[in-house]
């Protein structure tokens, strides 16, 4: 099954305000166009219907390999310079979409083209659940019912050739490429639409678009770390950075540090990042017996460097003695100092392993922690 996408961009878009139409305006980093052009360049042949004032801002797309024609002074007349222009390639399919719907998702794309399977043409829409009313005025005037109404959405997709018979046709201005194909008798399956598939059509849109993309588009990382130190002589063991008095110490080239170690690893990880020991050797004499928090405070900066927040960390110490629970109100504020963050972003809690392996035993103590973190 061939398909190919029509993306219908040669309108003016007064309604939405500034010096270009509202496809050729720029929208998290990109013009409108490119975002809607990019969801279905895997797809298949993509012609782009402009005007002939914007051919200039469309010679990119030709090289890159889509298709370019010159639309006409109505929005069907562009839809058949579209068709037109995929006589030779003649698609088992067609999707036409508005240029100025540019968060339209694969899943839509997917239904409309699944649908094409069994139906001649299909498109999505959403079921009206808002009252509805008339008006003049600024009165309200009566009501309407919504039952049975939606509100439609693009692409609409359709078997080339029977879109091709029913625009050639059909004599008028249309809505849409639906109304063009009922009017030839041609029956349209109903797809589930989707409300971030909005229409940009006044200035307000481009900032609610933006925000949609925004959230779409959000670099979430989680990383995890785990950690171990053996007990040795001493009267004390540092744990993610308090003094615990213990009739022995952690073991280790650093402060053995063990909770420490394990939430540093965990952001190192989720940044792609490695280790501690990819950042700190323990080869190095330099780092022996140093504080964890230098660690740490690195592990965090560079998180900051590239760009991310980190915004939670959990660590478990897993150890039969000392208790943790008397100390661990001071290991999340000593965390939160270190790592920059609100003490209720922070977790430290404690567990046994049941008297099993060398925790049970009183050998040592392990850690395990999780990252997460948020490109801002």
């Amino acid at each position: 099954m061939s398909i190919a996408t029509i993306i219908v961009a040669a309108g003016k878009g007064e309604r939405a305000g500034g010096d270009v139409p509202k496809q050729w305006q720029m929208i998290a980093g990109q013009r409108v166009i490119d975002h809607t052009i990019a969801a279905f360049t895997d797809l298949g042949p993509v012609v782009i219907v402009v005007s002939a004032q914007d051919h200039d801002r469309a010679v990119g797309f030709s090289a890159s390999g889509h298709i370019v024609v010159q639309g006409g002074a109505t929005r069907d007349a562009s839809v058949r310079a579209g068709l037109a222009a995929l006589a030779d390639i003649a698609p088992d399919h067609v999707l036409i979409h508005d240029a100025a719907r540019p968060l339209v998702s694969t899943a839509t794309i997917a239904a409309v083209c699944e649908a094409l399977k069994t139906s001649v043409a299909a498109a999505p829409a959403l079921a009206v659940t808002d009252a509805l009313w008339t008006g003049a005025d600024g009165q309200v005037t009566g009501t309407k019912e919504r039952d049975g109404l939606y509100r439609a959405q693009t692409p609409q997709g359709f078997h080339y050739k029977a879109i091709v018979d029913a625009h050639a046709a059909h004599d008028g201005p249309v809505a849409d490429d639906v109304a063009v194909a009922r009017a030839a008798g041609i029956a349209v399956a109903i797809v589930d639409g989707d409300d971030d598939n909005l229409k940009i059509t006044t200035p307000a849109d481009f900032a609610r678009a933006e925000r949609h993309m925004q959230g779409r588009n959000m670099d979430i990382r989680l990383g995890n770390g785990y950690d171990v130190h053996r007990f040795g002589p001493g009267d004390h063991v540092w744990l993610c950075g308090v003094k615990v008095p213990h009739d022995r110490s952690l073991q280790g080239h650093s402060d053995a540090d063990v909770g420490m170690h394990a939430v540093t690893d965990a952001i190192y990880g989720a940044l792609g990042r490695g280790d501690i020991g990819q950042h700190f050797p323990p080869s190095d004499p330099q780092w022996k017996g140093a504080a964890s928090h230098i660690f740490l405070e690195h592990a965090c900066a560079l998180a900051r460097e590239l760009g991310f927040s980190i915004s939670n960390a959990d660590c478990t110490l897993i150890c039969e003695h000392p208790k943790i629970g008397p100390h661990a109100a001071d290991m999340k504020a000593k965390m939160a100092d270190i790592m920059q963050m609100e003490t209720d972003r922070i977790s430290v809690k404690a567990t046994t392993s049941e008297k099993l392996g060398f925790t049970g035993r009183g050998e040592g103590i392990a850690a395990i922690a999780t990252a997460t973190l948020v490109k801002t």
